[in-house]
C-alpha cells in the first residue's frame, strides 16, 4: 500500500474549517458515553448517543433549519432522497457532541455550513477537472452525431430502403420466374406428346433450358446489384462504426485518467494519524464512482481533523425513496460496501471498533480453477465466490477467471468468456477457445435459446410457488454498480423463478434469467414488486451479513456450436 507523507499532500489539502460541533445540552452522562465505536457495517440497533444527534438533525432537516438559501425540496422528488450522517464525538476538553454529514453534494454544493467538508480539495480539482469535463462533453457529442447523427441514420435509412426494395422485387421475380417454369413444364410435357423430328424436339427442349438458364442469370445479376450497392452503404456503416469505436476508446480513457487524478486528490486519514490517497486503497483498481464521498468518510475525517474522539455513528436516509424503493425516509442505514467497503476500515485503524467485520471470502491468487467441461472449442469452470471473471480494462493482469485460464494455456489463442459471472457470484462460468465458437453462442444467449439456471436462498418468506418478474432495470446514477427499477428510463428485464424448499424464515428459489442485466436476479428477488426477500449475504440490496452472497449458477444449457449437440452442464451449489 502507497504511503505519503503528510507534507507532500499540503499542497492539495483544502485549508482549515471549523470542527462545526453542535455539544449535547445537557451533557451525556459517563455511562452513556459508548467505549468504542460500533462497527459501521454491522447490524444492529443505533447508539442512543447517535440516534439522540440524528433526531436533532432530523428535527432540522424537518423544519429547514439548516444554511440559509439551502433548498431542500428537491429531497422529496422520487428518487432524490440523500443519505445524512452524525458522528458523536468527544472534544479534547471532555464535552461530548456531534458533527452532521451527507453523501455526495447537497442543494448542488459540496460545502454547506454546519456540515463536514468533502475530503478532496476543490482548488487542486478545479485546476483540472472542468477542462476535463468538458473534453468528455465533447466526445460524447462526436459519439452521439455518429451513433444517431444525420449520416449515420441517412445510410441506415438508405440501407433499409435498398433492402426493402430487394425483397420486393425479388417477390416478383420469384413469381414471375414461378409463372415462366410452370409454362416451360408445360411446354415439354406437351413436347413428349407431340411426334415430331428427333432434332426439332432437342432443339426445343434446348430453347426451354436457355430460357430457364436466363431466368437464374436475371435472378443472380438482382442479386449481384444489390449486393454491390449494399456494400457501399455497409462500408460506410463500417467507417462510422470505426469511429465511434475510435471515441469510446478515447473517451474510456481520458475518463479513466480524469478519474485516476480525482482519486488521488482525495485525502482519506485514520485514527493513527496516517492518510492515503483514495486511489491507494483501490489499486490496483481504480475506486468505485462516489467513493470517499458518503457522509461517514467526511464525519470521520472531520474528527480527525480536529482532534475529535469519534463515539457513535448513525446515517439515515431523508426525503423521497431511491426508485429502487429500499430505503425509507428517517430509518437507519449501515455503511455501503460498494463504496464505504475500501475506505472506513482504513480509516478505522487505530480506533477500537466492535463487532469486527467478518472477512470477506476472496479466492488465493493459487487456487486452480474445478474444469467441469472441456472439448477443443469450448470449456465451462466453477467460478469460486469472490473471483472476478474478467480483470477489467484498468488493470487486465488482476486476479480473475480469464487471467487463470491464460496462465493454464499461455501458448493457446487468448479465451473468450461468454457470459461473465459477477464477483460474488459462484458456479458454471462458460468460456471459448475461438472468436466463432464465442459468437455462436453469444447469439444463443442473445436469441435466448440458452438456459442459465441459478439457485439462491432468500432473506424471508416468498408468496407463491413459482412465477415470472418482470422489472425493468438502469444503472443508478449516482451510486454504480447499483441498479435500480425505473419503469420510465429501464432496460426490459424478466426472471422466471421458482421455490424449490422453505427452511425457517429462508426460502430457496431457482431463477431462469430470460435477459442478462447486471444484479438483475439480485434486484428482483429484494424488490418489494419482486419477491421482496433479498439473496442471503446480499449487502448491496439487503441488510444480511454473512460470508458470502447465497446465489450460484447452478446448470447451462446451450446448443453446441461446432458439434450441434445439445450441451447440458451441472455445478451443485455449495450451499
Amino acid at each position: 500500500m502507497l504511503n505519503i507523507h503528510v507534507r507532500e499532500l499540503s499542497l492539495i489539502r483544502a485549508p482549515p474549517v471549523q470542527a462545526a460541533v453542535t455539544y449535547f445540552d445537557p451533557q451525556p452522562a459517563p455511562a452513556e458515553v459508548p467505549s468504542c465505536l460500533a462497527n459501521p457495517f454491522a447490524e444492529g440497533p443505533t447508539h442512543p448517543l447517535a440516534r439522540r444527534a440524528a433526531e436533532a438533525l432530523q428535527s432540522r432537516l424537518r423544519h429547514g433549519d439548516l444554511s440559509a438559501g439551502l433548498r431542500l425540496e428537491d429531497l422529496e422528488e422520487p428518487g432524490r432522497g440523500k443519505m445524512f450522517g452524525v458522528l458523536a464525538v468527544a472534544a479534547p476538553d471532555g464535552r461530548i457532541g456531534y458533527l452532521c454529514g451527507f453523501s455526495g453534494m447537497l442543494d448542488g454544493r459540496w460545502h454547506i455550513d454546519g456540515f463536514a467538508p468533502p475530503l478532496f480539495d476543490e482548488a487542486a480539482r478545479a485546476a483540472f477537472w472542468p477542462a476535463g469535463e468538458a473534453e468528455l462533453r465533447t466526445l460524447d457529442s462526436a459519439h452521439a452525431e455518429l451513433l444517431q447523427g444525420a449520416e449515420a441514420v441517412a445510410l441506415r435509412t438508405r440501407l433499409d430502403a435498398l433492402t426493402t426494395r430487394h425483397g420486393a422485387s425479388t417477390a416478383a421475380l420469384r413469381e414471375r420466374h414461378e409463372a415462366n417454369r410452370r409454362l416451360r413444364h408445360d411446354a415439354r410435357q406437351h413436347l413428349a406428346e407431340r411426334m415430331m423430328e428427333e432434332d426439332a424436339r432437342r432443339a426445343a427442349l434446348h430453347a426451354l433450358g436457355q430460357e430457364s438458364r436466363a431466368d437464374a442469370d436475371e435472378r443472380r445479376r438482382l442479386d449481384a446489384a444489390y449486393q454491390q450497392d449494399r456494400e457501399v452503404l455497409v462500408s460506410a456503416l463500417r467507417a462510422i462504426d470505426a469511429r465511434r469505436a475510435a471515441i469510446e476508446h478515447l473517451r474510456a480513457e481520458r475518463s479513466r485518467q480524469l478519474w485516476q487524478q480525482i482519486a488521488y486528490n482525495y485525502v482519506i486519514p485514520n485514527a493513527r494519524g496516517e492518510e492515503q490517497p483514495l486511489g491507494a486503497l483501490f489499486a490496483p483498481e481504480p475506486p468505485p464512482g462516489g467513493a470517499g464521498d458518503c457522509a461517514a468518510p467526511k464525519l470521520l475525517a472531520q474528527a480527525y481533523r480536529h482532534h475529535l474522539k469519534p463515539l457513535a455513528l448513525a446515517e439515515f436516509w431523508w426525503g423521497a425513496p431511491p426508485l429502487t424503493g429500499e430505503r425509507h425516509s428517517g430509518l437507519y442505514y449501515p455503511a455501503c460496501h460498494s463504496k464505504c467497503g475500501g475506505v472506513l476500515p482504513y480509516m478505522l485503524e487505530g480506533l477500537r471498533v466492535d463487532p469486527p467485520l467478518p472477512p470477506g471470502k476472496t479466492p488465493s491468487e493459487g487456487d486452480a480453477l474445478r474444469l467441469v467441461y472441456e472439448d477443443p472449442w469450448l470449456l465451462a469452470v466453477d467460478k469460486p465466490c469472490g473471483l472476478l471473471s474478467v480483470p477489467g480494462r484498468h488493470s487486465p493482469q488482476r486476479d480473475s477467471v480469464l487471467t487463470r485460464l491464460r496462465r493454464r494455456a499461455p501458448e493457446a489463442p487468448e479465451p473468450l468468456i461468454v457470459h461473465p459471472l459477477e464477483s460474488d457470484t459462484s458456479g458454471l462460468l462458460l468460456a471459448t477457445k475461438d472468436a466463432e465458437t464465442h459468437a455462436a453462442l453469444q447469439r444463443q444467449f442473445a436469441r435466448k435459446e440458452a438456459d442459465k439456471h441459478y439457485i439462491a436462498w432468500l432473506e424471508g418468506p416468498v408468496l407463491g410457488d413459482h412465477g415470472v418478474i418482470e422489472l425493468p432495470l438502469r444503472a443508478h446514477p449516482e451510486e454504480r454498480p447499483r441498479q435500480i427499477v425505473d419503469p420510465v428510463h429501464g432496460k426490459r428485464a424478466v426472471t422466471e423463478w421458482r421455490v424449490l424448499r422453505r427452511r425457517g424464515p429462508q426460502t430457496q428459489v431457482s431463477f431462469l434469467p430470460r435477459t442478462g442485466h447486471p444484479h438483475q436476479l439480485r434486484v428482483h428477488a429484494a424488490h418489494p414488486l419482486g419477491l421482496g426477500a433479498p439473496i442471503a449475504g446480499d449487502r448491496l440490496y439487503g441488510s444480511s451479513g454473512g460470508t458470502r452472497l447465497m446465489l450460484h449458477a447452478e446448470s447451462l444449457t446451450v446448443l453446441h456450436p461446432r458439434t450441434g449437440e445439445r450441451l447440458h452442464l451441472e455445478c451443485p451449489a455449495p450451499f
